[in-house]
C-alpha cells in the first residue's frame, strides 16, 4: 500500500448544510493540512456511498463499507450552533487499520461520535499518537440534538497518548477540568476561537498564545487544521510552544474560506512557517 507518515483514523463526515450536504470531519481536514505540510496522508473510515469523497482524491484512503455515513446538521441562531446527529457510521477499532500503516510515524486519532476503541492509542508503537476527543465528548438525545457529556476513560487515555488538542467549547469553559486533565496528558492544547490557544506541557501552569486576527467566514474543521498543525510541528521539533505557534497561523486563515478550502495551502505552510520561526 502507499506509505503513510500522517494516518489519520475517525469518520469522515456528511454535513448537511443550506446549500446541500458537504464532506467534512475531522480527519478530512487533518489529513489535507498533513499533505500541504508536505507529510503523506492516509485515512481509516467507514462511510456509505451517499458521502461526496473527491476532494480527498489522490489521498490514500482506506474506507469500510457501512450502510450510513456519520451526518451531523448545524443550526445558527442568536444563541449560537445547535448541533443535532442525523446518522452514525460503523465503529473502527485496531483490526480495521492497514499492517503497513501501523508503521506511521504521527498517527491521529480523531473520534466525531464516539465510534473509535479506545484501545486504539495502544496499537502503534513509537509513534506520536495525537488525539481530539471531540467525538468522545459529545452525546446526542432521541431527537439527534448533540449536547456535552462527560469523558469517563480521560484518566486511562490521557497518559497513553503523546498530545491531545481540544477546544475550550468541548468542556463548555470548564478550566478547572482542563487543569486537572492537563496533569494527565503529557501535552494539552486547548483551542478558544479566534483568542488562539493555551497549551499545558506535563501539568505545569498553561501558556497563552494569541491567533492572528482574521475576518471569519466558516470556522469549520479550524480546529483540525490546528490539531494536524500541531502534532506535526511537535514531530519536528519536540517543541509545544512552536507547535502552536505554527498551528495558530494556519487554523487562523482556515476560517476565511468555507468548508474543506480552510484547509492550507502549500504557499501558506512556507509562509506560517517563516512566521513562526521569527515568533
Amino acid at each position: 500500500m502507499t506509505p503513510v507518515y500522517y494516518l489519520a483514523i475517525g469518520h469522515v463526515a456528511r454535513d448537511l448544510t443550506p446549500d446541500g450536504p458537504r464532506l467534512g470531519g475531522s480527519v478530512a481536514f487533518a489529513a489535507l493540512t498533513a499533505q500541504a505540510l508536505g507529510y503523506a496522508p492516509g485515512i481509516v473510515t467507514a462511510c456509505a456511498d451517499d458521502v461526496d469523497l473527491r476532494p480527498l482524491d489522490g489521498l490514500a484512503l482506506h474506507r469500510l463499507a457501512a450502510p450510513h455515513s456519520t451526518t451531523f446538521e448545524n443550526r445558527y441562531g442568536p444563541e449560537g450552533r445547535t448541533q443535532y446527529l442525523r446518522a452514525r457510521s460503523a465503529p473502527l477499532s485496531a483490526t480495521d487499520v492497514p499492517l503497513e500503516w501501523l508503521r506511521a510515524p504521527i498517527v491521529h486519532l480523531a473520534p466525531l461520535a464516539g465510534e473509535l476503541d479506545p484501545e486504539l492509542s495502544l496499537a502503534f508503537d513509537g509513534a506520536l499518537v495525537g488525539l481530539t476527543p471531540q467525538g468522545w465528548l459529545r452525546a446526542w438525545d432521541e431527537a439527534g440534538r448533540v449536547y456535552p457529556r462527560d469523558w469517563p476513560d480521560a484518566a486511562v487515555l490521557l497518559p497513553r497518548v503523546s498530545a491531545v488538542v481540544l477546544s475550550v467549547e468541548d468542556v463548555r469553559g470548564d478550566w478547572a477540568l482542563l487543569e486537572r486533565w492537563a496533569k494527565l496528558a503529557r501535552v494539552l492544547a486547548v483551542t478558544e476561537g479566534p483568542r488562539g490557544c493555551s497549551v499545558f506541557v506535563r501539568g505545569q501552569g498553561a501558556r497563552q498564545f494569541a491567533a492572528p486576527p482574521q475576518t471569519e467566514v466558516d470556522p469549520t474543521g479550524a480546529g483540525d487544521v490546528f490539531a494536524a498543525a500541531f502534532f506535526i510541528h511537535l514531530y519536528e521539533t519536540g517543541d509545544p510552544w512552536a507547535a502552536a505557534v505554527l498551528a495558530n497561523q494556519l487554523a487562523s486563515v482556515s476560517v476565511t474560506r468555507l468548508g474543506l478550502a480552510g484547509a492550507p495551502t502549500p504557499e501558506e505552510v512556507g509562509l506560517a512557517r517563516l512566521r513562526a520561526e521569527r515568533a
